[in-house]
């Protein structure tokens, strides 16, 4: 699981799961079995092993508030749901669902609030994904589409009137259908739209979130297999 903890990506990791030839990539170790958890003046890629639900929420509350030079943190336990579990208790959970939009090769964007991003929304009540992912594209852009297939889901984290939210979106891909109407909903501070060949999404991506770039490359990923 990796939560978007202010845009930058958190991973919670099983240690039979964690390949311990990775740990060269990191910046920063700590085996809380050796060391004493305390306040994370770390800089780049953190690595903290033998994590339990409690330093876990220790941790994401230090880490909601770290300057930005700390990049990413690892968290390696040896009960994953159970820390699962623990970080999610810190947030209010929101369900979303959105979609990377497909036409001859080219990916549907969007333009908000300075940021280059991908159609998505809040499910109504009783809804489903699948569903929301299509009724928000088009509300959003005018855009009718159809789902090819499940993507992958992601975690993010934003302060809403003073609550911590959590917001777990499911991404699906899709193709167009119609796109005749498309228009960008002004309601939602959408300015522009634009149909980007790949090389074009990437450079989008500069000026976008992390959370969208690892969407975006979960694609990429599978059209390269």
């Amino acid at each position: 699981m990796i939560i978007f903890l202010n845009d930058r990506p958190v991973r919670i990791t099983h240690a039979k799961d964690f390949n311990l030839l990775e740990s060269s990539h990191y910046d920063h170790i700590l085996d809380l079995r050796l060391s004493k958890f305390r306040a994370l003046h770390f800089t780049g890629h953190v690595l903290l092993l033998n994590v339990t639900p409690a330093i876990a929420a220790q941790a994401i509350d230090l880490l909601d508030q770290h300057p930005e030079d700390l990049l990413s943190v690892t968290l390696v336990c040896n009960n994953k749901k159970e820390v699962i579990s623990k970080v999610k208790s810190l947030f209010k959970v929101m369900k979303a669902a959105g979609g990377v939009v497909l036409k001859e090769g080219e990916w549907l964007m969007i333009y908000r609030r300075k940021k280059w991003d991908l159609p998505k929304g809040k499910l109504d009540r009783g809804e489903k994904s699948r569903k929301a992912a299509v009724r928000e594209i088009e509300e959003e852009t005018g855009v009718k589409a159809i789902i090819k297939e499940k993507l992958c889901t992601t975690w993010h984290t934003y302060t809403y009137q003073n609550n911590r939210i959590l917001k777990r979106t499911k991404w699906y891909v899709l193709d167009c259908l119609d796109d005749s109407k498309m228009t960008p909903q002004v309601e939602e501070d959408i300015e522009r739209l634009e149909w980007l060949s790949y090389p074009e999404v990437q450079k989008t991506l500069i000026k976008s979130f992390s959370s969208i770039r690892y969407v975006v490359e979960c694609l990429h990923k599978i059209e390269t297999e």
